[in-house]
């Protein structure tokens, strides 16, 4: 009963409530019946005994004796012949099997014609519990829709929009209406900021960049002066990688509109042809047939080609000198995978969710800025769950990680 959903709770109480009346509505009728058949049965029993005419029995029979006879005889109405003597107690005892027969007919019939009935009303309990609770399925419908919706700004688009008279389930959906409309405002607000922000701060960068270009390469500028420009310069690219990774999460983690199909294969292919791996092994981690197989989805090819960069840079970046990395693609169950795995520090599985959060490192690296933003991998999970899919780590077999990218798989008609 603990574990029971809403609807057999509601219909073992409408069943119980049934039983319980109907089995008081059998009780009262039970004393009823036998207080009335125990008041007929307390009358006294009149027997007229005639002499000539014979002996009229409680019932009517008349049984003829001859006036002569000694011990006149009855014919009950069961058919049995008594005395007159033995008549009066005789009718009695009959009227008592009569009295109680009726009693246990009455409680047994009327026993199973409650059970009866009452399965009946707990089938229309049954009905009725799931027509009643049918919009509060609506609403879990919905929220089920909202959390597994791919983008969250998508998910909360979605309104339930109950209809029906006002009452305590339309108030939640209502409620739940307005909550979903506060959110959905407040990530449009977080998404229009970042955007805009990034989009803003690019002008004074730019500026800034070429001053310092324009300082670095002055005629007869002194070593202070071109210390000091390219100084300013790496620190300007930085704030530009800074501010276009913001722009790329912002835009991540709206809904991709224009969807075209992609093969991760060949994204995966320009990404490593196009990538100084610095010394980094890159090692086959698929059959023989080669390590890169055709994944073919339906998504933004700008999107995840930044996902498929990402992930390279984070596996050079996050390596031993002399470590390996591997690339594979391919389709798994159904779903196309990028799984990228590379060597380095090992990485304790209760920090593997830590890698998908925007600023945050591993352990000493939070607070050096050498290795990156930390937006790599928190772009990598925006860009999956925007095109449907999800990104997970597990820790590398050699230390470092091993990130994988499923997505839904795009079968061309």
């Amino acid at each position: 009963m603990k574990h029971a959903t809403v609807r057999v709770r509601l219909t073992i109480l409408y069943g119980g409530l049934f039983f319980l009346a109907g089995a008081i509505l059998l009780t009262v009728m039970y004393l009823l019946v036998k207080q009335n058949l125990d008041s007929r049965l307390a009358q006294k029993v009149q027997i007229a005994v005639g002499t000539k005419s014979g002996v009229v029995t409680k019932s009517g029979v008349i049984a003829s004796e001859k006036a002569s006879s000694p011990q006149p005889m009855v014919q009950l109405p069961n058919g049995r012949t008594v005395t007159v003597a033995e008549a009066p107690q005789a009718i009695i005892d009959e009227q008592a099997d009569i009295r109680n027969q009726t009693l246990e007919l009455l409680l047994v019939q009327g026993g199973i014609a409650l059970l009866g009935v009452g399965a009946v009303a707990a089938g229309f309990g049954w009905l009725m519990a799931e027509r009643a609770l049918r919009p509060v399925h609506e609403i879990t419908a919905t929220a089920r829709r909202v959390a597994s919706a791919g983008s969250a700004q998508r998910g909360l688009h979605e309104r339930i929009a109950l209809t029906g008279p006002h009452d305590e389930i339309k108030e939640l959906a209502d409620t739940f209406d307005d909550m979903l409309e506060r959110l959905d405002r407040s990530f449009d607000g977080q998404h229009r900021f970042v955007a805009n922000a990034s989009h803003e701060l690019r002008t004074p960068l730019a500026v800034n960049r070429a001053l310092a270009e324009v300082a670095l390469t002055r005629p007869g500028a002194s070593p202070d002066v071109r210390q000091l420009a390219e100084s300013l310069l790496s620190v300007n690219a930085r704030n530009e990688q800074l501010i276009d990774g913001l722009l790329t999460l912002a835009m991540s983690e709206n809904e991709v509109a224009d969807r075209r199909p992609v093969d991760l294969r060949e994204v995966a292919r320009h990404v490593l042809g196009g990538t100084d791996r610095q010394g980094i092994e890159l090692v086959p981690a698929g059959p023989a047939a080669g390590y890169l197989e055709s994944a073919p989805v339906l998504g933004d090819p700008v999107l995840l080609e930044r996902l498929t960069q990402n992930l390279v840079d984070n596996a050079i970046r996050h390596n031993h000198s002399d470590g390996w990395m591997s690339v594979t693609t391919g389709v798994e169950r159904g779903q196309a995978v990028l799984r990228v795995c590379n060597t380095g520090t090992p990485v304790a599985p209760y920090e593997l969710e830590t890698v998908f959060e925007p600023f945050r490192r591993l352990g000493h690296e939070r607070v050096r800025s050498e290795k990156g933003l930390g937006l790599g991998l928190s772009i990598v999970r925006a860009v999956a769950r925007a095109h449907g899919g999800e990104a997970s780590a597990a820790p590398g077999p050699d230390g470092g990680l091993s990130v994988t990218v499923r997505l839904p798989v795009h079968e061309p008609d």
